[in-house]
């Protein structure tokens, strides 16, 4: 599926408030052989004092959006005990939390009685979202646009449900 949403930079450059991000897969597009993730499994781990060996364009990005007053939040729904793939997650998470960026952990079991969207998604200011498509295998399928506005109050209020209940990143044990 090709994508007909407007590049993610445009998107988080013309947000104003608020940038939320709901994932709920427990891999995505794992490449067991080469990569940060086989890297990862090999032991590697990002020395949190060596700031200039993890930083990237990507927490550019989120450090100059916070840095214009824009809100960052990111919820990840996962199962436990967690896959390998959300170990990895967690352990590079502290560079978002450095950049800015809030990050909750909600366990898959708390999330039963949530209604949630089909897709993950990036919602910009309650009104656009970015939806992320997946192939089974965790590869990416495409992103999508809307502005749909019951599309988008769906996605507020499973973001900001899942928020509620869901443990900061400083907390969250790994299980």
């Amino acid at each position: 599926m090709p994508s007909s949403a407007p590049p993610f930079n445009e998107l988080m450059a013309s947000c104003e408030r608020s940038a939320v991000h709901l994932e709920m897969r427990d891999g995505y597009a794992v490449d067991y052989e080469t990569g940060p993730f086989a890297d990862w499994r090999a032991g590697f781990r990002h020395d949190p004092t060596d700031r200039a060996s993890w930083w990237r364009p990507w927490l550019d990005l989120i450090q100059e959006t916070v840095g214009r007053g824009v809100v960052v939040r990111r919820a990840r729904i996962v199962s436990e005990p967690v896959s390998d793939y959300t170990r990895f997650l967690y352990d590079g998470t502290f560079t978002n939390v450095a950049a800015g960026e809030h990050v909750r952990w909600l366990p898959r079991r708390r999330a039963s009685d949530i209604a949630l969207p089909g897709n993950d998604f990036w919602l910009f200011d309650d009104r656009v979202i970015r939806w992320n498509h997946f192939t089974g295998d965790g590869r990416s399928a495409g992103q999508e646009a809307s502005e749909d506005p019951a599309a988008a109050k769906l996605c507020a209020t499973a973001f900001e449900e899942v928020w509620a209940r869901a443990v900061p990143h400083d907390q969250y044990e790994i299980r």
